[in-house]
């Protein structure tokens, strides 16, 4: 039975960090509203079949341009379709985008960076000069570039965005592992028989992560925007998905008489583009060993 009150402690003291993390993040207004909004963000998709009051796929062209009201809280579009009801489902494919993205752009940016922080020499100008290429293009310019070789739909939108999404963490990992690479705990290792892939995986990646962390969340927002510029010119998600920046394309045409066709769409966009910088800035704080210390 003593075993239970143990692993009771391990397992609170496993959560304490993220528990930390959070309440710092509360205790600051602007990280507290970054992590509402996405809170909300998350809960809007898993729970998009229960608020939406309408289904976002069904045309009524004899309610079409109507303006925001009581059975349509957030007016409908040029096909009659509800946008609050767009807007919601379209939560989700904003989080499949934030979710692909960040699951290919971490470990492409980590491997890169550290391997080349670490071995250095040729391997390291090598990857750097690679990096410096896709650093000399603006992230949507190329972006456009991979999705006009590979075909506009949601999914080679993504991975475009990934392929330039990844030089900033690489870079970063790059400065982190060169800070540290020559570290004590690193040459006890090496003189214990450690691999370099091990050294790399179990000492350097760990001490990296927090960084990246950081640097991807911030980058999030900029991630969010491409989509959109994608969406809006017509090579990412196409109709009838309800993307934000599509919704703002469609309406764009109607916007001086039918303002909320933009300007709903427009406000999603904006308000969880600010949340990740915020939350950004907030992680960076609070993963600040200075403010770790004085909690």
């Amino acid at each position: 039975m003593s075993e239970i009150p143990q692993a009771r402690s391990r397992a609170s003291a496993a959560f304490r960090p993220a528990i930390n993390i959070v309440r710092f993040l509360w205790g600051s207004p602007p990280s507290a509203f970054g992590l509402v909004v996405l809170t909300l963000l998350i809960l809007v998709a898993l729970i998009a079949p229960i608020i939406a009051t309408h289904d976002p796929y069904v045309q009524n062209l004899g309610n079409t341009l109507q303006a925001p009201g009581g059975e349509h809280l957030f007016g409908t579009d040029e096909l009659g379709r509800d946008i609050f009801s767009r807007l919601v489902y379209g939560s989700r494919i904003t989080l499949t985008i934030i979710f692909l993205v960040s699951v290919i752009v971490g470990p492409i940016g980590l491997l890169v960076g550290t391997t080349s922080g670490y071995f250095g020499g040729r391997f390291d100008t090598v990857m750097m000069r690679i990096t410096d290429i896709f650093l000399s293009f603006p992230s949507l310019i190329l972006s456009l570039a991979f999705v006009a070789a590979l075909g506009p739909s949601l999914n080679n939108a993504i991975i475009a965005i990934a392929l330039t999404a990844w030089p900033p963490i690489a870079r970063l990992a790059r400065a982190e592992t060169m800070t540290f690479r020559q570290a004590d705990y690193i040459a006890a290792a090496r003189l214990q028989g450690a691999s370099p892939a091990r050294i790399i995986w179990r000492s350097i990646v760990p001490m990296c992560l927090p960084s990246v962390l950081i640097r991807l969340t911030l980058n999030m927002a900029t991630v969010i925007l491409t989509a959109a510029g994608l969406g809006f010119l017509g090579l990412g998600a196409q109709p009838p998905l309800p993307e934000w920046g599509a919704m703002i394309a469609t309406g764009r045409r109607y916007m001086i008489d039918s303002w909320w066709l933009v300007t709903f769409p427009g406000l999603a966009i904006l308000a969880v583009s600010l949340a990740f910088n915020l939350l950004g800035d907030g992680l960076r704080d609070a993963l600040d060993p200075k403010q770790m210390n004085r909690r």
